[in-house]
């Protein structure tokens, strides 16, 4: 129940909130609620907010009851500043996702919920990018990026928010907005918040009329620093709406919402090399620093030897790496270019430059993306590396403080002296070396108190080393959060801290945003609240939360992401081995049904994206397996053994249906489907009108005349039990005629394995967790096909991706398997004439193939048969999941939304799934094909 003061809020905001975006159940308050870093708070209330006015409702009816506010963007914060007990603030969905590139795109204007990479997808034509580049770019959104002034491995600071900041729009505590790029909105504002602007004045005449605060302030921001607020502002900028929009930057939400902001772009280099260069310790690798600061280099990244050590089995990795030395120090270095030419330049330049320090290995850039693109990937993943390999239960802590550059060497033996001390054995060091910034990696059990203990002299020695000995930063960039909010005036003195306590009340006098973080007067407030990590299942155990999956996820608009699947079966887990009620507990384990099991697509997607290659579908598939009745499996067992009367009865079902929905129409046919679907709680399947019909297979097997053109072609169960058109669809022809008519344009003799109808790859019983028999189909498949291929002497070809992704996994490694894609490039189109037609048309990269690496592939072959191609590249899975867009159509749904803007002048769309292949249909408003239609079509 909801305590009286918040109960009253509730009610005042809901009705312009919709009730089903506010939510108060144990299960989504703590999912919602958790962040990236080792803290936890489980806020009372989390709302997702779709528009100003919804922002500006919330913060007036909580401030009438003092009640405080967090702003949530991806939750990618490592330094607890995303959490909150009382209300969480969340972005929903891509209601905040709109920008405007503009001034030959030397600006651009994002809201806050467009992710970082998109923002440089956009401005990729162009040849710009926004200057902030995070490790975590791929899923953190703007909002944050400048709530927290992320920079990353190459902007330093003269590319981060703050400096490539044009201006803002900003919603205050008291639920008033300013737009700074609105002089009458800037006029009103003078009117209605002069206090505000004059106190910032003040604020500036303070520091200018004291010249030693002044410097101070002045040296602070030569390196990077992110500990407390900016008050670099004061002395960069006389204009009050100069300095209150730059105070935004970096202030955690602790000031205010950023509902958009304009950037200045900068240049994103069409030519780029990186070197993995071997020093043999830290100080030859430091003692490089200063002569790359003078040579044409982006970026220079130190690894240390035990963060080598930490992906050197990673895929990619050069074997050299397991024979270093144990003091080796690694410094990857980028340099960027607008030509060849001048980037090969730049190259001999940098190695001249470097020949006065010895090496361990001879220095090599490499131009080619494939290949500096591992070192990158791996670079960004050293921080997930540690926590995949730590203690299970412990938490991955990452910490982040800069040096000036001349200290860099020192401080790095300081920090390997400390992590001894503390016997931190696995501890890694890596960081932006050019700008003097160290991240330091090590894992801590917070379950123990004693090592609570030993965690917190461990920092208590770390900020004397940084602030003390070296007049360092304490965060250089991921946030001072409630991590360091304790020992913010140590590094900065009383003096600075007290600007810093006088801007928190000029914004929010009543300290309602987001309280505890910056500003904490708690000087153990680091080492409270801090995040269990219980064992929960193997699986997923290696997880840290960091929330890269999320944005990958078909499910993370209507239900939940990986990381919340994650962190919801973990509480499970905690609960009850700690014996905790049963009745609270299993009306959390019911809502973790729905939530987290049933809407799971587990596509694997998020795999694709996690650091440590976790995948979270496998684990559901895994709880869907544990929680299968007896007469559930009983029932696999009969499907799997009469699997051809079932896929003829489908066929023959659907068949019916189609006549059905051509005598009664598409109005009373979706009306009646709809009724049932919902009065049977979702039990009966949901018809649409893009329900095919069934595919006709021809089960013979051509003569051999040439085994160089010979292939065997086995239909999925999905193409020959709905191979077919819908009652939309022009075309007439299914699947298994097309792929047939394609093989025999090319002149190839097609074979069809023995007793097709009852063949499967596994695939439909590997999804509901039936792994038994999704195995003895398998098992059946591989026979069939090492018989009909003459044990894998012919090509075997599959019309359907994800069941040729699974057929790869799981038969003879004798078979040479083929999903469409691969096929038509490798083996068919020396065959073929392809005349390309003229029409605009869309793709759709299935999630295996995605994850087989034929994405680009794809789009390739698209190219070659239609004159224009067009790829929502941000629409990863579609969410069908096999059956699962029938059963819990809203998934579908909410993976799809966009889709239609996208694609809605194209003329038709193609994919590698016909399950897929339905729900784009309908949510794309175009039809969908097989990509072998196209080729089909396109040889006349």
């Amino acid at each position: 129940m909801l305590p009286p003061d918040y109960r009253a809020f509730f009610n005042a905001v809901v009705g312009t909130v919709a009730a089903e975006d506010m939510f108060t159940d144990p299960l989504r308050t703590l999912v919602y609620g958790t962040d990236a870093s080792f803290y936890r708070l489980i806020p009372k209330i989390v709302i997702n907010v779709e528009n100003e006015e919804q922002v500006r409702l919330i913060l007036r009816e909580a401030g009438q009851r003092k009640l405080p506010v967090t702003f949530r963007a991806a939750g990618t914060s490592l330094s607890g500043q995303a959490v909150t007990d009382s209300i969480l603030v969340r972005l929903k969905g891509d209601s905040w996702n709109k920008y405007r590139v503009f001034d030959n795109a030397r600006k651009i204007q994002l809201q806050p919920g467009i992710i970082g990479s998109s923002a440089n997808r956009i401005l990729a034509e162009f040849g710009k990018k926004i200057g902030p580049d995070p490790a975590s770019i791929e899923s953190a959104k703007i909002g944050g990026i400048l709530a927290n002034n992320a920079s990353g491995m190459c902007c330093g600071v003269e590319q981060n928010s703050y400096q490539t900041l044009d201006s803002m729009r900003i919603i205050l505590a008291d639920g008033s907005v300013v737009d700074t790029t609105d002089d009458r909105s800037k006029a009103a504002f003078r009117k209605s918040h002069a206090a505000l602007l004059d106190g910032l004045a003040a604020l500036r005449q303070t520091v200018l009329d004291d010249p030693q605060l002044h410097e101070r302030i002045s040296y602070k921001f030569k390196i990077k620093n992110t500990t407390g607020y900016s008050l670099n502002a004061l002395i960069d900028f006389e204009d009050p709406f100069e300095i209150m929009q730059h105070l935004m930057i970096g202030s955690e939400g602790t000031l205010g919402f950023i509902a958009d902001a304009v950037y200045k772009t900068v240049v994103e280099h069409k030519h780029k090399a990186s070197a993995l260069i071997l020093y043999p310790d830290v100080k030859t690798a430091c003692d490089a620093i200063p002569i790359l600061r003078q040579q044409p280099v982006a970026a220079a990244e130190l690894i240390d030897r035990a963060g080598l050590a930490s992906v050197e089995e990673k895929d990619g990795m050069p074997d050299y790496l397991k024979e270093l030395g144990k003091t080796v120090t690694a410094l990857l270095v980028e340099t960027r270019a607008e030509s060849h030419q001048l980037l090969h330049e730049q190259i001999a330049q940098i190695c001249t430059a470097l020949e006065v320090l010895p090496v361990v290995r001879p220095i090599e850039f490499s131009d080619i993306p494939s290949e500096f693109g591992k070192l990158w990937t791996i670079r960004k993943g050293l921080f997930p590396a540690v926590g995949a390999v730590r203690e299970i239960g412990t938490t991955v802590i990452i910490e982040d403080v800069a040096f000036p550059g001349e200290h860099l060497a020192a401080a790095a033996l300081d920090l390997q002296a400390l992590f001894d001390k503390y016997n931190y054995t696995e501890a890694i060091i890596f960081g932006h070396a050019l700008d003097g910034n160290l991240h330091f990696v090590f894992t801590q059990d917070f379950s123990i108190e004693s090592e609570v203990v030993r965690y917190r002299k461990f920092m208590d020695d770390v900020v004397a080393m940084v602030v003390e000995k070296y007049d360092g930063s304490l965060k250089a960039e991921h946030g001072t959060g409630r991590n360091m909010a304790p020992f913010v005036e140590k590094e900065w003195g009383e003096a600075a801290y007290d600007l810093m306590k006088r801007i928190k009340n000029l914004f929010d006098k009543d300290s309602l945003l987001n309280p505890g973080v910056i500003l904490n007067e708690d000087f153990e407030a680091h080492i409270k609240n801090l995040k269990p990590l219980p064992e929960s299942h193997e699986l997923i155990d290696t997880c840290i939360e960091c929330g890269f999956c999320e944005p990958v996820c078909p499910s993370k608009n209507v239900t939940l992401t990986p990381r919340q699947r994650i962190v919801g079966r973990r509480e499970i887990s905690r609960c009850v081995r700690a014996g905790e009620p049963t009745g609270p507990l299993e009306a959390f384990i019911k809502d973790y049904q729905y939530e987290g099991k049933d809407t799971c697509a587990a596509d694997g997607m998020c795999a694709t994206r996690c650091p440590v290659s976790i995948d979270t579908g496998k684990m559901i598939k895994a709880l869907r397996e544990e929680s299968n009745s007896e007469l559930a499996n009983k029932i696999a067992h009969r499907v799997k053994d009469n699997f051809g009367t079932v896929t003829r009865v489908m066929g023959t079902t659907l068949n019916l249906v189609d006549k059905t929905h051509q005598l009664v129409g598409t109005r009373v046919m979706e009306g009646g489907a709809g009724l049932a679907h919902k009065l049977s709680n979702g039990r009966v399947p949901l018809w649409n009108r893009e329900m095919p019909t069934a595919g006709v297979v021809d089960k013979t097997s051509d003569r051999i005349l040439d085994p160089a053109r010979t292939v065997v072609y086995f239909p999925s169960c999905a193409a020959r039990a709905m191979g077919g058109p819908s009652r939309n669809d022009d075309a007439r022809s299914s699947l298994p005629e097309v792929t047939r008519s394609l093989l025999h344009k090319a002149k190839f003799a097609v074979l069809s394995p023995e007793r097709l109808a009852s063949l499967c790859c596994g695939q439909a019983f590997e999804s509901k967790g039936f792994m038994e028999q999704a195995d003895a189909k398998s098992a059946e498949l591989s026979a069939a096909l090492l018989k009909i291929s003459d044990n894998g002497r012919y090509p075997i070809l599959c019309d359907t991706s994800p069941c040729l992704y699974r057929m790869k996994l799981t038969l003879d490694k004798r078979l040479k398997l083929y999903e469409p894609v691969e096929f038509v490039l490798q083996i068919l189109m020396d065959h073929l004439t392809i005349t390309r037609k003229e029409m605009k048309i869309a793709i759709h990269p299935t999630c295996s193939l995605r994850k087989m690496g034929l994405e680009n592939r794809l789009h390739e072959l698209a190219r070659q048969c239609a004159t224009e191609v067009v790829w929502p590249e941000e629409i990863y899975c579609c969410g069908f999941a096999g059956d699962r867009g029938f059963s819990h159509p809203e998934l579908n749904a909410s993976a799809l939304h966009s889709l239609k803007d996208h694609v809605c002048d194209c003329e038709a769309g193609y994919s590698t799934s016909k399950t897929c292949e339905i729900g784009l249909s309908l949510h794309g408003k175009i039809p969908y094909h097989s990509i072998l239609n196209l080729v089909d079509d396109a040889t006349g």
